[in-house]
């Protein structure tokens, strides 16, 4: 594949990707279309709840996931935010067009976020869609060691990592979470962007009110359900509208889905 762009005049071009990190950038749909997509993975590494999402995706064009390293042998996994965002960077600018719309759930929509500020810095503009991603450190600390436990094998029961090696799976998360309990969201980004929040969670008045601070022209949407809810029917009908819609009102990209009913509460 060749690079996306060449950087602007004054800027510097990321260095290549290194061989060993191809395996990281997943064809999800080879579509033909004007909007090319990448989805982010969440913690714990994989890309398994993206497919429902990424069937509608594809309608608009080509679709590719960046899986997590760590999950294979002789991979090490990642466990800072910027890492992986330089990591990430480099193996976008394989593909073979520009990237229109960055996609994750979780630390996965951490990553577009961050992924689109680096590539604004030189001179593209891609859309980004968060699924109820953490602006602020997650309150992990103060969890005691059983609830820390039960954490973590949620995050891998949805992570979609089934028939990898489950030593390499938990390390992996573990690392993910380290990550989130490092990172407070601190650029903005005034390209169209679009953070769907759940209402359900105890935590999300604390997280709308950074990202509104980092990024008044956000468009927020809460949805009334729970973390682990955004990718699984039956709210995996609502998102995949929300999202939709989104393209639909930000730009061309291609003809539309029906959506589904709006949740309650939209902020523009």
């Amino acid at each position: 594949m060749t690079a996306a762009s060449p950087a602007p005049a004054g800027t510097t071009a990321p260095p290549a990707a290194p061989a060993a990190d191809a395996g990281l950038l997943i064809p999800i749909s080879r579509s033909a279309g004007p909007l090319r997509t990448v989805v982010l993975h969440p913690a714990g590494g994989g890309l398994g709840p993206y497919l429902g999402l990424a069937a509608a995706l594809a309608r608009y064009g080509p679709v590719s996931g960046i899986r997590a390293p760590g999950l294979l042998p002789g991979e090490e996994p990642d466990d800072s935010v910027p890492g992986m965002t330089a990591r990430y960077l480099r193996l976008i600018d394989r593909l073979e067009s520009p990237v229109g719309l960055l996609l994750g759930w979780s630390l996965g929509g951490l990553l577009a976020w961050e992924l689109a500020g680096r590539l604004a810095a030189r001179g593209e503009r891609p859309r980004v869609v968060m699924l109820d991603s953490p602006a602020l450190p997650p309150a992990h600390d103060g969890r005691d060691g059983r609830d820390r436990a039960a954490l973590r094998e949620r995050v891998i029961d949805s992570a979609g990592t089934t028939g990898h090696d489950t030593e390499l799976v938990v390390r992996t998360t573990d690392a993910h979470l380290r990550a989130l309990t490092r990172h407070t969201v601190r650029g903005g980004y005034d390209h169209p962007a679009l953070l769907l929040s759940c209402a359900a969670e105890p935590d999300a008045a604390a997280h709308l009110a950074h990202w509104r601070t980092v990024a008044p022209g956000l468009r927020t949407v809460s949805v009334p359900c729970g973390h682990f809810d955004l990718l699984t029917p039956p709210r995996l009908r609502t998102t995949t509208g929300l999202v939709t819609d989104f393209l639909r009102d930000t730009g061309p990209a291609g003809p539309a889905p029906a959506s589904p009913i709006r949740p309650a509460e939209e902020h523009p």
